[in-house]
Formats: structure tokens, sequence, C-alpha cells
């Protein structure tokens, strides 16, 4: 029978078996956020799982359907039912094109969100003149006294959440920390993480949290990045490439760098079941929204590091394209 719970008052078997799901069917490298700590979670008869929120009359789902593809269509319905007799309309964010055909074939309207961008690490190498000024960044960084190392987030819990302090103040008052679509640190799936952290004579400056990837790209998932306003520059590059030659020497297959939203849009990405309307505000939001949510920036430094593979990730709209459920999903990701 099928189980629904939150994260953090899941049973200890939903719990484990909504992480089992992600690690034995997960093709989306950003699959592991669907674990955080703020999501519900619908646990199917075979184990597969679907993770939301709830905004509105909506479930915001994250992703596709987490379990075997002979499964993926039957689950996807019983979850359709779940929802229907609560009243609630389904819109997900970050499918794949694969679970884009297939939510495209339940009858789901599917529009280009953005994309994700990835390293493939076995033929990644910082030489050469395209990289001279990422070179030189890591490497001011590293003369100005910087040390970098992966360390234990228990032993460092408040010099992180120091960071994150000061990382917000810097932003400005009015601004919220984005959620959903960036994994978070701590938490009952902690020991699946890794974390490395940048410190000048000692002190913490800056860390970056990596989760785990899996499936046919597997490896790491570049996700949570906090600095202190005054690091100085390089300092999350320097952070990065000591991650990326760790996981290079593990052999390691895939760093990837996630998800970007309003990023890599194309009409040729679209499936025949696009909104010309919702994609219409996307090219507007990807045009004029940084504002909204910080893409330029966010792409500017995934760019940099070369990214071999970069595909397209959708929404997707139960019963037609809704501008309100696009709404809905920059609220419950506190974009705005």
């Amino acid at each position: 029978m099928s189980q629904v719970s939150d994260i953090p008052r899941a049973s200890a078997e939903a719990a484990q078996a909504a992480l089992t799901a992600i690690q034995k069917y997960a093709e989306n490298p950003s699959a592991f956020l669907a674990l955080n700590a703020d999501n519900e979670v619908f646990i199917g008869d075979g184990g597969e799982l679907v993770a939301y929120r709830e905004a509105g009359r909506f479930f915001i789902q994250f992703g596709g359907v987490f379990g075997p593809q002979d499964r993926q269509t039957a689950v996807l319905r019983e979850f359709r039912k779940y929802a229907r007799d609560r009243k609630r309309t389904i819109a997900g964010i970050q499918l794949q094109r694969a679970d884009a055909e297939l939510y495209a074939a339940e009858g789901f309207v599917l529009n280009q969100v953005g994309s994700s961008y990835s390293v493939h690490l076995p033929e990644f190498t910082l030489r050469g003149s395209r990289f001279m000024k990422l070179r030189n960044k890591i490497s001011r960084a590293r003369r100005g006294g910087l040390d970098v190392q992966e360390v234990s987030f228990a032993e460092y819990r408040d010099s992180i959440e120091r960071i994150d302090s000061a990382w917000l103040r810097g932003k400005g008052r009015h601004v919220k920390e984005i959620e959903f679509l960036v994994g978070e640190i701590g938490g009952p799936v902690q020991r699946h993480r890794r974390l490395f952290l940048g410190r000048i004579d000692g002190c913490p400056v800056a860390y970056i949290s990596y989760s785990p990837a899996h499936g046919s790209r597997s490896g790491w998932l570049h996700d949570l990045s906090r600095r202190l306003p005054d690091a100085g520059p390089g300092v999350m590059e320097a952070i990065n490439a000591t991650a990326l030659e760790t996981f290079s020497r593990e052999k390691a297959e895939w760093l990837h760098f996630g998800f970007t939203p309003f990023t890599g849009l194309d009409a040729s990405h679209e499936l025949a079941s696009s909104s010309a309307l919702t994609g219409k505000f996307l090219r507007f939001l990807a045009e004029k929204g940084e504002s909204v949510y910080p893409a330029a920036s966010q792409l500017a430094y995934k760019e940099k590091w070369g990214p071999q593979l970069v595909l397209p990730e959708y929404l997707a709209f139960e019963g037609g394209a809704s501008l309100r459920a696009v709404w809905h999903i920059l609220r419950v990701t506190k974009s705005i």
C-alpha cells in the first residue's frame, strides 16, 4: 500500500524507502534533493518515490518518479489519484527529458524551464588557455593563505552556521534563502554528503557541500555553497578545484553543477505538448528575471569549468499550462 509522509516525520521505513529509491533508480543528478527535510514523500507499492511540496491548490513535484521504468507510469497514476482525492493539481519541476516524455504521454503539458550542467571528470583538465583566468583565481586564493580540506559537518557545525548567517546578511535583509532547487546540510542523510571547507589562518571562510549522484552518470553534485562576504576572490573556485581533484583521484565519473532555471532555453527542446504562453513567460524571465532568480551569476560560475554536458530540464502541468502554477513554483522555492 502506498505511503505518504513528510521527511522530518517519516517513519524509519518510509525514510529508508525514499533513500533506496534515489540510490537504485535516480537518473537525475539532482535527485538527492528529493530528500530535503521540508519535502513530502509518496512511496509507491514497490518502494518507488515521488517527492513534492504543497503550495495552494498545487502539489509541486520535484523531478519525476524515482522507480524502475516499467513502474513509473503506474506510480504517476497512483500519485495523480492521491492528489485528485485531495483536490490538488500536480505541477512538476526539474523533470529530465525521459521524465518529460512520460508525463506528456499521460496528458501533462511540458515546457523547458532551464538546463543542467556537468563535467566528465576523466576528460577534465585545467590546462590550456581556456582556463587561464580560472587557474589565476585559484592560485591567487591559495597564495592568500587559503587551505582547503574535506571535513566532518558535525565537527564544524558552528562554523558552517556562522558562514551561512554572514552570507545571508551580505545578500541583504530582504533576501530569502532559495529552497527546493538546492540541497541542504545536516539531517539524517548528511552521512551521504561530503563537505569541503576553506580556511584562512585557521578561520573557516567558505564551504561547498556535495551530494551523491546515482544512475548512468554517477558521481557528485556541486550543491550548497556559501562564503563570508570578505573571503576574497577565487575562494569558491579553489574549494571546488580541490574537491574535483579528490573526486578524480577516486575515479568518480561526473561532477554535476546541477540545474539553473531560465538558462539554455531553446525551441528545439520543447515537446509537442508545450505551452506557447508559458514558454514566452519563461523566456521573459530568462531575459529580465535576474531579480527573481540569480541565473546569470550561477551560469557564469558553471560555464567557467567547461561543462561537456548540458541537458534541458522541464516544468510539467497537469490539466494544462498555468502561469499560476509557475507562480506557486517560484513561491515554494522562495525565488520571489
